[in-house]
């Protein structure tokens, strides 16, 4: 089973207005283990980022100047999440400005190109209703070492994510047992039970009748909607 943890950085909140991707950080998993293969890359968006999302990201128009457009890096991109399933907090933020650049490129959107998108942030709004459920808040809730995020990065949040996500969904680690390991199971052996004598236990007069009256408690409790009365009136 192969899983990409996957985060973006973006010139603001809303592609609709012109807004781009600056960064994508990737994470793999393969069996629910973290591998050594990572993706990551900051883009030129050709765009003036917010100052309210360089407060967040700490990332500059100036500083990414010089980095590949989105359309440099879509080929290595896609070929790096191909098939796998992805695994996004707050998935339809990230997922709504990939499938545009997707778009700006005549490209076919996410879902397209992967097995499956999972939303973090849903799965654990699910485990705790009524509670916050940002990264840095589930870092914390799963003991998982956050101190050297002091900004948002794409990379480095995926990495934070996929411990997250590993320490939130532990149980399932047992489903990927490798059987081949498993202990053997020994077949019972069967006996030939035709010559043992049957016993039959029948009902006395007074079990017969408290167990009519239970009925009929039921059927006035469910005013006659019994599957026992309307199958012996059928």
């Amino acid at each position: 089973m192969r899983q990409i943890v996957l985060d973006t950085e973006t010139t603001g909140l809303d592609y609709k207005k012109g807004h781009r991707i600056i960064e994508i950080g990737c994470v793999e998993l393969i069996n629910r283990k973290v591998t050594q293969r990572r993706y990551h890359v900051y883009l030129n968006p050709e765009f003036e980022i917010d100052a309210a999302a360089q407060a967040v990201h700490g990332l500059s128009n100036e500083y990414l100047a010089d980095k590949p457009k989105f359309a440099e890096a879509a080929s290595e991109f896609t070929d790096f999440i191909q098939d796998a399933e992805l695994l996004i907090h707050n998935a339809e933020f990230d997922r709504g400005f990939l499938d545009n650049e997707f778009a700006l490129l005549g490209k076919p959107p996410l879902a397209d190109l992967t097995a499956g998108i999972i939303d973090t942030l849903k799965l654990a709004r699910e485990m705790r209703p009524g509670r916050r459920n940002s990264l840095d808040v589930l870092c914390k809730e799963f003991d998982v070492d956050n101190s050297g995020r002091q900004l948002h990065g794409a990379l480095l949040d995926a990495e934070l994510l996929a411990e997250v996500y590993l320490a939130m969904t532990r149980g399932q680690d047992t489903l990927l047992m490798d059987l081949d390991d498993a202990p053997a199971i020994a077949t019972p052996q069967t006996t030939d039970t035709t010559a043992l004598p049957r016993i039959v236990l029948r009902a006395t007069e007074t079990e017969l009748a408290e167990h009519e009256r239970v009925l009929a408690e039921i059927a006035k409790e469910s005013k006659g909607k019994c599957l026992w009365l309307a199958e012996s009136q059928s």
